[in-house]
């Protein structure tokens, strides 16, 4: 079976004001189908950029990055949008939810991308939210909605599109402890039952104490895997 993300020997370097700044110093992990990592370091380990990368948002200065067994360096830009909106779902610590949309249209959003009819999105947006526990919140815009079901909504966008890879990055940050421990909840009964690949990123090592594997980052290199 290929493995759902591959980074061998990854470098991520910026300029600034004429200054190279490296992010990440040769990060080199797998994550399986059906697999459940935790990504922790403090500000600055290079934890968000790595999770920028294993989304197919940036692309590595040096070394290799397979998403869905395919090597991000030969894609061009469409390409790269249609992996990252075949292979990765995304869940966010502010949601990134449209104000003036209801919670099934934001659901459905990632399916117009694929050219899906309206019928067939709502479908299965209405399929996912019922799946999350929100069948009675379709129509609720998001400031109708609490901030946990706020991030329920953007756990079941992050899925519509049946991802391999589902990466969360704080998905509890803005949540009550109550709210924080139902998504993680729900967030893991989903890697079980339906064998998606979680990687979360997190600075909360209660939270990183969940996975079935914890990756330490420090000053843009793994310091431990285990």
């Amino acid at each position: 079976m290929t493995a759902a993300l591959v980074a061998q020997d990854v470098t991520r370097e910026y300029a600034l004001d004429g200054v190279t700044v490296p992010a990440l110093r040769g990060v080199t992990f797998t994550v399986d189908a059906g697999d459940y990592v935790a990504i922790i370091g403090p500000s600055g380990s290079g934890k968000s950029t790595l999770m920028h990368l294993l989304g197919g948002l940036d692309r590595p200065t040096a070394g290799s990055l397979r998403i869905g067994g395919r090597d991000v360096a030969g894609l061009d830009p469409q390409a790269l949008a249609k992996l990252r909106n075949e292979t990765i779902g995304f869940v966010f610590q502010s949601f990134h939810l449209l104000a003036r949309t209801t919670a099934v249209d934001n659901v459905a959003l990632p399916l117009v991308y694929r050219g899906m009819r309206a019928g067939e999105r709502r479908r299965r947006a209405v399929a996912m939210l019922e799946r999350v526990g929100l069948g009675h919140r379709l129509d609720h815009r998001p400031n109708q909605l609490s901030g946990g079901e706020q991030q329920r909504v953007a756990i079941a966008r992050a899925l519509v599109t049946d991802p391999q890879v589902l990466l969360a990055d704080e998905p509890t940050g803005n949540l009550d402890t109550h709210n924080g421990q139902a998504v993680l909840g729900l967030l893991e009964t989903l890697n079980r039952e339906q064998g998606v690949a979680l990687v979360v990123v997190t600075h909360d090592h209660e939270v990183a104490d969940r996975a079935h594997r914890k990756i330490v980052m420090r000053d843009g290199v793994i310091v431990s895997s285990a």
